[in-house]
């Protein structure tokens, strides 16, 4: 794992790629004289602004900063009201009703109604539609029927009555408030999106927008256009910023020195273990959790020794997580020490989930050595040969494979031989669902701030993510019993996912490696942008230049 001799030489290049000619002590401070604009950069294109079919996280970043929803996330994490005035859950928490502000209005002076929200939920949940987040409302009456074509859309359990708005689920479902604060169910305007037919959110000029600012100058393609003010947006006189100005740069390097420039207000540094050690002492430099972990999947159905549980034990006590995260990323993300990842959520006692949840993962070589040999004598199938995929679009995802390679082979010597299998996202995701893979590096990055966004990944051996194809049967039993028994009890709920963590971590069904955390150089004259570990990543709806 000698990668600290390969950074040195590394970390001269990119400092001296991202010095841009300017003092040190000037990077916190912006050129730019104009305090209603805001400078801000993506790392790939604009996919879409209908809501209902984004997928992509920069997609949703445009769209949750110019469309609201009912709630919106304040900077506490909690769901607070945004077009809502006011929600109300039932005892039983079957029942959500709101009520909408009055005097609604979209950035074209009509107005917003609570048919506008229920269409938007019945746009999703149409097969029609072919959104892949229909799944999210599979909670709600006839959901599943009208994804499985026997009833229509019109029969989806949301209802609009004046001001109000009544959402009827089948089931408890305590992560349905963040789901409401979710970009992708924001209201629609059914004659808007029927005017607009198949060029819908295809430019920002075929979109109407409901939240603090408008999309100007995308045409479905280009990679510069700008946010500015909705001044019919039910909180203008709140929002500070008169526009924002956004360009596409794809090189990470290339942000970096632009914002060294002045010339943006923020650009990550985590793309890489050297661009983190280079920039990570930078006085702007600031770290946010990111609700997304990565593990090691192991394909318990095909492969003959993983479907051995002291080969797969072995495989998780030989990771030592804390050199592994430092050689790997260079300290860019977090050593994991449970599935779900940091800072997603805090429990009814007010402590952060991971912590309460961690099982006790270890690093332990001489009892890795133990099992592995007995692992090995149980299968009798001689020396133990098996791929370990990743991604190739990410040097992270590289390094990874490369440490564990290493450290595995060293540790079991002439017992195992591991090949690497480094492939694109696209194809790794087709192996993934394909179970054609041993081990595999995965990433997943949940969809709410709620511990049921990882959980639930396994709840059945057939379910969609769980592509090891386990079978665990106390992991599920309390993963049903959280979704179910206890989903009105928080602390007992809490208990149910501390005993799935511990029963992952008793059978090896997975290898938590990473807990993803987003560190990135802010200006520090930019102030109110409100960072989320999941969803709207960064809401700019009350962001300012002081």
């Amino acid at each position: 794992m000698k990668r600290w001799q390969k950074w040195t030489a590394a970390i001269v290049v990119v400092a001296a790629i991202a010095g841009g000619g300017k003092a040190a002590g000037w990077w916190g401070k912006s050129s730019d004289s104009n305090k209603k604009t805001l400078h801000m950069a993506l790392p790939t294109e604009i996919q879409t602004l209908d809501t209902s079919k984004i997928t992509d996280q920069y997609s949703a970043l445009i769209a949750g900063n110019t469309e609201s929803n009912l709630l919106r996330t304040d900077a506490k994490g909690d769901p607070v009201p945004d077009l809502a005035k006011s929600y109300h859950v039932s005892d039983d928490g079957l029942t959500y009703t709101v009520t909408l502000r009055s005097g609604l209005k979209w950035s074209d002076g009509s107005a917003l109604t609570a048919q506008d929200v229920v269409y938007s939920w019945q746009r999703l949940a149409d097969p029609k539609t072919g959104s892949q987040y229909a799944e999210l409302i599979s909670n709600v009456q006839n959901a599943k029927e009208i994804a499985d074509g026997q009833k229509p859309a019109s029969e989806l359990g949301v209802n609009a009555d004046g001001n109000t708005i009544t959402f009827h689920l089948t089931a408890p479902t305590p992560q349905f408030k963040y789901l409401l604060t979710f970009g992708t169910l924001a209201p629609q305007k059914q004659s808007y999106v029927a005017k607009q037919g198949g060029k819908y959110g295809t430019t920002s000029a075929k979109q109407i927008y409901s939240g603090a600012y408008k999309l100007e100058g995308w045409n479905g393609t280009n990679n510069e256009f700008k946010m500015v003010k909705n001044e019919h947006y039910w909180d203008a006189k709140n929002v500070k910023t008169e526009q924002i100005d956004w360009q596409v740069v794809k090189n990470p390097e290339t942000a970096i020195k632009l914002y060294k420039q002045g010339k943006i207000d923020r650009a990550s540094v985590s793309n890489s273990a050297e661009m983190y050690q280079a920039n990570k002492n930078n006085k702007a430099a600031q770290s946010v959790p990111v609700a997304a972990a990565t593990y090691l999947d192991y394909n318990q159905k095909d492969n003959v020794f993983l479907k051995n549980k002291k080969i797969r034990q072995a495989l998780n006590l030989a990771t030592n997580r804390k050199d592994l995260n430092q050689q790997a990323t260079g300290g860019s993300r977090d050593a994991a020490q449970s599935l779900v990842s940091r800072g997603l959520v805090k429990t009814s006692q007010g402590e952060d989930l991971s912590n309460y949840v961690k099982p006790g993962y270890r690093y332990d070589k001489q009892e890795a050595q133990r099992l592995f040999k007995e692992g090995l004598a149980e299968v009798n199938q001689g020396k133990m040969k098996v791929t370990l995929e990743t991604d190739a679009d990410a040097p992270i995802s590289k390094s990874t494979a490369d440490y564990l390679k290493q450290a595995y082979e060293s540790t079991f010597g002439n017992d195992l031989q591991i090949t690497e299998k480094i492939v694109p996202f696209k194809q790794r995701l087709k192996d993934a669902q394909a179970g054609d893979f041993d081990i595999m590096v995965t990433n997943w990055t949940g969809d709410y701030q709620d511990g049921a966004t990882f959980y639930d990944l396994f709840a059945t051996t057939d379910s969609g993510f769980n592509f090891g194809h386990f079978d665990n049967p106390t992991y599920q039993a309390a993963i049903k019993k959280a979704n179910t028994q206890d989903a009105n009890q928080p602390a007992e709920r809490e208990q149910d996912f501390k005993t799935a963590e511990k029963a992952l971590m008793d059978d090896a069904n997975i290898n938590p490696i990473f807990s993803w955390k987003n560190t990135a150089l802010v200006r520090s004259n930019v102030a109110g942008v409100v960072n989320n570990p999941v969803g709207l990543s960064m809401d700019l709806t009350h962001a300012y230049r002081k």
